[in-house]
């Protein structure tokens, strides 16, 4: 199939390209920097610089795609996260690009739409299991993530698969704020805010991208992406302590998650995510079930690996 991915660059969309062309499909990918796109052609893709803001150019891109996967993104560096004006660039990318490359489907003839979003959009769960049914509670910083869903929504009102997977908490070792909850553990303190017996529920870079290809061969809908075992904020840190070699962390006070605002609010929530849906739809599992396997492997690629390029988590 002819597939046309955005975010190619990104901590995800680097690990789809391969595996997409792995599997036979023809891949046209979108890069910022020259070095970016002649890194996916010699790996066999077709790659495009595309400015996703411009209706007209996206839609000559897009035509003649089977299949749009829209993984685009720019998060802010973790020191600046909680500057609102930090955001309007990722804001726009979900607003605009999104509806930008669901009417160039619809115009091209594609047949299915792949939509990235957020599950932490979900309210505050307690010990309870969250689903795809479950009420949402966006705040501030991420209510963006359902223009981007309605991408998808409107192309499979015309007909189409539109299909949006909503991703757990991100870790990896090319994460951009993963070396800054390595150096808070490494300090004695955790670095989010919460209650100890708080849920967390996580993903792979691994294991998201693998999710991203099962994506093409579901019904269409909303999918939660997350692992198989959430667990508590106390676990969570106490694991990643345990895999860097260091003492438990001290959790931090209630008073961060006040001052943070909303944002802090958001990753303060106890959110015990279920990923059945995409189980059940693709056969799809994740590499680890939880961050008990993914703390210690993570931890271990990274002392492997040269520092992630600035671009992988600003890909367009």
């Amino acid at each position: 199939m002819r597939i046309f991915i955005t975010g190619s660059t990104g901590v995800i969309g680097r690990r789809v390209v391969p595996a997409l062309l792995a599997a036979g499909h023809e891949v046209t990918a979108v890069a910022r920097a020259p070095e970016a796109r002649e890194r996916l052609v010699r790996a066999g893709a077709n790659a495009i610089a595309l400015d996703l803001l411009d209706p007209a150019a996206v839609r000559r891109a897009v035509a003649g795609h089977e299949i749009v996967v829209n993984l685009a993104t720019h998060i802010p560096s973790p020191g600046r996260m909680l500057l609102p004006f930090a955001w309007r660039e990722n804001d726009r990318l979900r607003r605009e690009a999104s509806a930008n490359l669901c009417e160039a489907a619809l115009a091209g003839g594609a047949s299915r739409f792949v939509q990235e979003s957020f599950a932490l959009v979900y309210e505050d769960a307690g010990d309870a299991w969250v689903a795809e049914r479950s009420r949402i509670r966006p705040v501030r910083y991420n209510r963006s993530v359902l223009d981007a869903e309605r991408a998808a929504a409107r192309f499979a009102s015309h007909g189409g698969a539109g299909v949006v997977l909503r991703f757990a908490a991100f870790y990896g070792p090319d994460a951009s704020h993963l070396r800054p909850l390595l150096a808070a553990a490494r300090r004695g303190f955790a670095a989010l805010p919460g209650a100890g017996d708080a849920f967390i529920s996580s993903i792979s870079h691994d294991d998201a991208a693998s999710a991203v290809v099962a994506a093409l061969r579901v019904p269409l809908g909303v999918y939660d992406v997350a692992d198989d075992e959430p667990v508590r904020r106390r676990e969570y840190f106490d694991l990643l302590a345990a895999a860097l070699g260091v003492p438990p962390p001290r959790l931090l006070p209630p008073w961060v998650k006040l001052v943070s605002g909303s944002l802090g609010e958001l990753l303060a929530r106890s959110l015990r995510i279920s990923n059945w849906k995409l189980r059940e739809a693709a056969g799809w599992a994740p590499r680890y079930p939880s961050v008990r396997e993914g703390w210690a492997a993570t931890i271990g690629a990274l002392s492997e690996q040269p520092a992630a390029p600035a671009e992988l988590e600003a890909a367009p």
